[in-house]
């Protein structure tokens, strides 16, 4: 239980610097993994 929590932690806050790092030029995959780790950092730690 707590290790999915520490997980999803994790991957919530490299969305976060994904997000940060759209000041490059944005590419369909930068897009498609930082909401692919939005959403598995939301499933593991909320749930």
């Amino acid at each position: 239980m707590t290790m999915k929590r520490v997980i999803g932690f994790a991957l919530f806050w490299v969305a976060v610097g994904l997000i940060l790092s759209l000041i490059l030029p944005n590419t369909f995959i930068e897009v498609i993994s930082i909401i692919l780790c939005i959403l598995a950092g939301y499933n593991l730690f909320c749930c």
